[in-house]
């Protein structure tokens, strides 16, 4: 993690005011044509002290497994790994970011607007958050209120090596809530900029944004990592040292335009149940009946409290 070296901002390419309409024609278009492959779902809501959270039921994930074979067949015949964002598929393009940032439609959605803020280049998905990619989430969150999320490798639950995050409209949840969570997220405690919530009783820190950021994407991204850098050292992921490029362990990220939320993970799945980041927000996924009687059994907090490191 490069905190002592200066670091080159990026020349910022969305128009304001635009990608909201993007969206919508490139889902229309996309839908259309096919290469946007919706999966549906059913959802109910699970309590758990205190929290309702939201647990979506996939119905049908035959679409998603075959493209997932021939993933693999293409692997296979290359002998190297298939990447789907080098090239990226033209008809999910949806708007050109910056110069190292664009923008895709999530193919197999489950959350209606999925975006992916995709880098140009190759980068390691394990690899450190940069100036950059805070630039590009911020130029997003100042088109919606969104929660933005990364997924901080395979245990975190990373399916693609190519250094990708997403972000999702709020609100996650038609109950009156942005997203589950909120409730516990107004006890958090601060010591200084960094803080931590009670409730959470895995590795955790949390960080205060100002929404008025929004105003300049560049500045605000440059706040931005200097908090991350805090939360990462908060919960002893700081690195090695100065230009060590390869995160200390996995982590899911989220962050909206009022908070950025770091946990330490341990495990990518918990009795075949994945979890990524937006578990941590309250919305996990099951595959079918039978990890939806796992979830309810087990209680989603001793899910989380299992993928995520112990404190």
């Amino acid at each position: 993690m490069s905190e002592g070296q200066p670091i080159a901002t990026a020349q910022l390419r969305l128009e304001p005011g635009t990608l909201w309409a993007k969206i919508k024609d490139r889902t229309e278009y996309a839908l259309g044509c096919g290469a946007l492959q919706s999966i549906p779902t059913e959802y109910e809501f699970v309590e758990d002290n205190g929290i309702s959270f939201l647990v979506r039921i996939l119905s049908n994930l035959a679409r998603k497994d075959e493209a997932k074979k021939r993933q693999e067949q293409k692997k296979a015949a290359s002998s190297k790994e298939f990447n789907p964002f080098l090239p990226y598929e033209e008809d999910l393009f949806v708007a050109n970011i910056s110069d190292t940032h664009l923008c895709l439609l999530n193919k197999f959605n489950v959350v209606d607007n999925h975006l992916l803020i995709v880098t140009r280049a190759f980068e390691e998905q394990e690899s450190w958050l940069t100036l950059q990619d805070f630039e590009s989430m911020w130029a997003c969150l100042a088109e919606f209120e969104g929660l933005a999320f990364y997924n901080a490798g395979k245990i975190a639950g990373a399916s693609q090596r190519h250094k990708h995050l997403q972000i999702v409209p709020l609100p996650l949840v038609p109950n009156g809530l942005k997203m589950p969570i909120e409730p516990w997220l107004t006890s958090a405690r601060f010591q200084g900029s960094v803080g931590k919530i009670p409730d959470f009783p895995f590795v955790h820190a949390i960080a205060k944004l100002e929404p008025a950021w929004v105003e300049s994407p560049l500045s605000a991204a440059a706040e931005t990592l200097e908090l991350y850098y805090a939360l990462l050292h908060t919960v002893g992921l700081s690195g090695d040292g100065v230009g060590d490029s390869s995160q200390a362990g996995a982590y899911n990220l989220l962050a909206t335009r009022e908070w950025i939320l770091i946990v330490v993970r341990s495990q990518e799945e918990f009795n075949s149940i994945s979890v990524n980041s937006l578990g941590f927000a309250g919305a996990l996924l099951v595959k079918n009946e039978q990890q939806m009687r796992i979830l309810k059994e087990y209680g989603p907090i001793n899910i989380l409290r299992s993928v995520a490191q112990s404190r």
